[in-house]
């Protein structure tokens, strides 16, 4: 595990007990996912996925949308994708592809 002394600890001019900075198990899912839209709703679910945290749009044809999405937790992909799948003239959103890498060895 790495360890970064607190904010107040650093401003007091002391070092309090380490505190974690990244557990060394941490983890960040990656998943590839396709959004099949009704075409007359296609420009309204862009723009929202667009907007959405932890979402990049990569194509979109005139009924499907394939996007990246990213979490931390586990689980959290497969929520998200089940929202996405209740909004308004969303058909379904599938994930196709899920890639998990350990945060230590990601970097910056």
């Amino acid at each position: 595990m790495t360890y970064a002394p607190t904010r107040r600890a650093v401003l007091g001019g002391r070092i309090a007990s380490p505190q974690p900075l990244v557990a060394d198990d941490a983890t960040l899912h990656i998943s590839g996912a396709v959004v099949t839209v009704l075409p007359v709703h296609r420009e309204a679910v862009l723009q929202r996925l667009s907007s959405s945290p932890g979402i990049e749009v990569h194509h979109a044809q005139a009924f499907k949308i394939v996007v990246v999405l990213e979490a931390t937790e586990p689980g959290a992909i497969g929520l998200r994708l089940a929202e996405i799948a209740t909004w308004d003239g969303v058909l379904s959103a599938n994930m196709v592809f899920e890639q998990t890498e350990r945060l230590a060895e990601i970097g910056d």
